[in-house]
């Protein structure tokens, strides 16, 4: 064979295993990724979605993929690989489970975890629904697909290819992202729980100031209102606490936090 041909053979062959490690991390990660993983998303889409980020992000994961410095067997490495990406993924995806912990705990504070549940896979109240869209929303709009991008190039130097994850690492990360999830979603409905818990504590002292008057319907149908217009006030400000929290995590997500 002449050795230019020999030569770009090899070349084109080293290219093709660099993005196949590279797929196997963003893919694994592509499964549970905040907007471009969700359930809505067709799996031809996702596959795609896969590709694209692959091939943006493999010149920049190369310098990492082309000299590796490993031990591991070929399907231990690739393994690996796509339990880093899952890990990866599933750090982002606790900032759309906090939106889900924040919906709920709204929901159930105003009544309104009966109305028009989810329409998605994953039952949820519909304030919670509302939360989640537009959190999404807002996020892929303030260019989510550029700071996934930063994430995946940046976590090959913080969890270089060819070394299996440190176990104990991945829990403590996980752990901190859902102690992260509760703490923001609590933060998020705080004026509902408020709202709620000052509502019925007034409910009961009146009903205990006047037994004969049929207080649950008066006070249900205004605890719904309220927790409406409550719901319109309130929203924004608790989207712009919770997209501020997820780009401050992007901006150093391999950081363990307590």
């Amino acid at each position: 064979m002449n050795p230019l041909y020999a030569e770009a053979l090899q070349s084109v062959q080293g290219f093709l295993w660099a993005g196949f490690i590279v797929f196997l991390r963003i893919g694994g990660a592509m499964l549970v990724l905040p907007a471009f993983g969700e359930m809505l998303v067709p799996a031809r889409v996702k596959l795609v979605l896969a590709f694209a980020f692959t091939l943006i992000v493999l010149p920049g994961a190369m310098p990492y993929i082309s000299q590796p410095e490993t031990n591991l067997p070929a399907p231990v490495w690739l393994f690996a690989e796509s339990l880093i990406g899952l890990a990866i993924g599933m750090t982002m995806r606790m900032f759309v489970l906090c939106l889900q912990i924040a919906g709920m705990m709204a929901a159930q504070s105003v009544s309104l975890s009966q109305l028009f549940g989810g329409t998605t896979g994953e039952p949820q109240p519909a304030v919670g629904q509302l939360l989640v869209l537009a959190g999404l929303a807002i996020a892929v709009h303030m260019g989510l697909h550029i700071r996934v991008t930063e994430v995946f190039i940046g976590s090959y130097q913080a969890l270089p290819p060819g070394t299996f994850p440190d176990a104990d690492l991945i829990r403590r990360w996980e752990l901190s992202g859902v102690a992260r999830a509760f703490t923001l979603g609590f933060s998020i409905a705080a004026p509902f729980v408020i709202a709620g818990l000052v509502y019925n504590i007034a409910l009961g002292a009146i009903n205990r100031a006047m037994p004969q008057l049929m207080v649950a319907f008066v006070g249900a149908p205004a605890l719904t209102l309220g927790g409406l217009a409550l719901l319109m006030v309130a929203l924004p400000s608790g989207l712009l606490v919770w997209h501020d929290a997820f780009v401050t995590f992007l901006s150093n997500p391999f950081e363990v936090r307590p």
